[in-house]
């Protein structure tokens, strides 16, 4: 049985996250939606042609390549910040411009089967983290980007993030 993470309280996270928590079913199940997710996206995914994982629907977008780096990259980050908090560490952590990481990110030179097997390993490191966690660490705050967080609040973010980011595949580049 998966543990169970309580959702976090409003306080325990900035005003602009509620986007991501909106994704999030709020019953503690985190853990099971991190795991029902990345198969989700698996599935979602692996079907696609090199043409579809690379297209742009405007010039200035991310291709579905970019996207799923970006899910990456924010979720190691985040997981990051997490282990720091967690560990009580009281760094005020900076943010991150994910426009510049996606710029350097390289995936037109990456193959889709390399990208999904980090994401695979990113979201089974990301699931044993928080199991780890004890009930006191997952209420820990600590600050990134001037925003007080708590671990758990980190948790719900990457799902949400990752969630957001599948709606806008599906909408904009799959038509589903």
């Amino acid at each position: 049985m998966d543990k169970k993470i309580e959702f976090p309280k409003q306080s325990e996270y900035p005003s602009y996250a509620n986007m991501y928590m909106n994704y999030t079913v709020k019953d503690g199940s985190l853990i099971k939606q991190l795991k029902q997710s990345v198969k989700t996206t698996l599935e979602l995914i692996k079907p696609l042609s090199e043409k579809e994982l690379n297209f742009r629907y405007q010039k200035d977008k991310w291709s579905i390549k970019d996207i799923l780096v970006h899910i990456i990259d924010d979720e190691r980050i985040y997981c990051y910040r997490a282990l720091a908090f967690a560990r009580n560490d009281k760094t005020n952590f900076p943010g991150f411009e994910q426009d510049d990481y996606a710029n350097f990110a390289d995936t037109d030179n990456r193959s889709i089967e390399n990208i999904l097997a980090e994401y695979e390993a990113i979201r089974t490191a990301t699931t044993t983290l928080f199991e780890g966690f004890s009930e006191t660490a997952l209420k820990r705050i600590g600050t990134a980007n001037g925003n007080n967080t708590s671990v758990r609040a980190l948790g719900y973010h990457i799902l949400g993030h990752e969630l957001h980011h599948i709606e806008v595949i599906k909408k904009h580049y799959l038509n589903v």
